[in-house]
């Protein structure tokens, strides 16, 4: 790996001078497509947000000067096309979190609608933490979801967290792409910072089978839940099979039952189903492309993200799941069957952020608090529903601590070297995370009088978007439920991303390009 540092010069016009997006600089968590072929031995030379890097070409003067131009600086410009421009000179980072910024306060405007709640309803505040927490998927909220919305209100919910778990603009995207038509450079740039893909991935193609991959196991888990819960008894059970089955594979964790799915505590059938959506959407897209183009005999092997991405997974589910078996005492009263499903349940929403809860969080001993906090930091995979760090980023950090104790400069897995950047993008995703939560801790600490390790699981659980929670949320105050809804916005776009949005230049005075030789095997985070 190499950085070519590259001047301004005569030759070369900024993105930004003609109301394109600057390039992302290093952006934490956007591994690229576009890989070279495998036919050729030359380093390929890239920028850091992934794109071939090239000398940008001027405009024609008659698209530069035309009145009706989106690069038109005259007084004759429209205003929409003022606007676009506008938009458009935009960093992709800042319009990703404006982008999510716009669904929360939409949400909160539907929420708060006459039609949207039952008699008495809830506070201008409770609605907006209900909005936070649908569109970054963690399932946090002070209210009862199916006690205090209609059928309506609870729909604004669902269409929240599949806006939030399928990420922002991949439905638009989507339809661009099914009209044979091809994303602009704004949508590109966004599309990139919302997914974290290796250099081999075909990026348009991924974003189709985004939305595909979603609607099919969305659909057949809805069919499979509305059959269980009708066999359990539960009324309305079409409703709360499809509501059940976006929240799963979203990891979102909102459940229509008060006290999330502790009555289904022995139903193996609905656990396992919950459980399967719930992982679908956690690993990621990334591996179940993987998966078809090997099925499919595209590719010879699953890439270094995916094989990285299920070896975390599996190691952490099964030590998790056997610990809190073991250790758990309030689980030790359970039969060695439902206590293993139990265990089994609650390792697995932990892991992949969903926040589902067959066992009580607040009957958990301290040792079991403890596992499952270190569990929601580590999270789920890159480019998936799930949240936390990402089980690669941590993966990369664990590579590093043992290349450095064996005294070697580079990270390895497998014989695959990582590549330095991807190295130090997980170092400063790791750094921002630990201040954002170290900050969170000490913010809400003054505010509120609760138990340390209660607000510690709380907060955690909002920045990992995970949604596990030992009681306290809607004892929280005013002021601690908006640090909380702060904490999972930034969860859910990375608090690496929100520094970026704040200090990130529009318009770089240099750009870097990036080689990634032979040798190295790019890794998502």
């Amino acid at each position: 790996m190499a950085f070519d540092n590259l001047e301004d010069n005569d030759a070369e016009t900024s993105d930004t001078s003609k109301g394109r997006p600057a390039d992302p600089t290093v952006l934490p968590d956007n591994g690229r497509h576009g890989a070279p072929s495998s036919t050729d031995s030359k380093p390929v030379h890239r920028n850091l947000g992934g794109r071939p890097a090239d000398v940008e070409r001027p405009l024609p003067n008659d698209v530069k000067h035309h009145p009706d131009s989106k690069h038109s600086n005259g007084k004759n410009g429209s205003l929409f096309h003022r606007f676009a421009a506008f938009v458009e000179s935009r960093h992709p980072v800042r319009l990703t979190v404006a982008g999510y910024a716009s669904y929360i306060l939409i949400g909160w405007v539907f929420l708060q609608l006459p039609i949207s709640v039952r008699n008495g309803g809830a506070s201008l505040l409770d609605h907006l933490f209900v909005a936070t927490s649908a569109v970054s998927t963690t399932g946090l909220s002070p209210v009862s979801t199916s006690g205090t919305y209609t059928y309506f209100g609870q729909f604004v919910v669902l269409i929240l967290m599949q806006l939030g778990g399928i990420g922002y603009m991949s439905l638009s995207s989507f339809i661009i792409l099914a009209t044979r038509r091809d994303l602009s450079e704004m949508q590109m740039g966004i599309s990139q910072v919302c997914f974290t893909l290796p250099e081999n991935f075909d990026h348009k193609a991924f974003l189709r089978n985004v939305v595909i991959f979603t609607v099919v196991v969305e659909t057949i888990g809805a069919f499979a839940l509305s059959i269980l819960f009708a066999d359990a008894g539960v009324d309305n059970p079409l409703w709360q099979g499809t509501f059940h089955a976006v929240s799963a594979f979203c990891t979102a964790g909102f459940s229509l039952f008060d006290t999330s799915l502790e009555a289904f505590r022995d139903n193996v059938p609905i656990n396992l189903t919950i459980s399967l959506l719930s992982t679908l959407g956690a690993l990621g897209f990334i591996v179940v492309t993987d998966v078809v183009h090997v099925i499919q005999r595209k590719r010879e092997r699953m890439t270094l993200t995916s094989r990285i991405i299920l070896s975390a997974a599996g190691i952490i589910l099964t030590v998790t799941t056997v610990l809190l078996y073991l250790e758990e005492p309030s689980m030790q009263n359970l039969e060695p069957g439902p206590r293993l499903l139990t265990a089994f349940f609650q390792a697995m929403t932990s892991m992949t952020t969903v926040g589902f809860d067959t066992h009580p969080m607040s009957a958990l001993g301290m040792a079991s608090v403890t596992l499952l906090l270190l569990v929601m930091v580590v999270g789920a995979g890159p480019s998936g529903t799930g949240g936390g760090l990402k089980t690669t980023t941590f993966s990369a950090m664990f590579g590093t601590m043992r290349a450095a104790i064996r005294g070697r400069n580079e990270v390895t897995f497998w014989k695959n070297s990582i590549p330095p950047h991807r190295v130090m993008s997980a170092a400063a995703t790791v750094s921002y995370y630990i201040t954002t939560l170290a900050v969170a801790m000490f913010v809400i600490s003054l505010l509120e009088h609760i138990d340390f390790e209660d607000l510690l699981f709380e907060v955690v659980s909002a920045l990992g978007t995970v949604g596990l929670s030992r009681g306290i949320t809607p004892e929280l105050s005013d002021a601690g439920k908006i640090v909380i809804c702060a904490v999972m916005f930034m969860g859910r776009l990375g608090p690496l991303t929100v520094g970026l949005a704040l200090f990130v230049k529009n318009d770089p005075a240099k750009l870097f390009r990036l080689r990634i030789e032979e040798s190295e095997e790019d890794l998502a985070l």
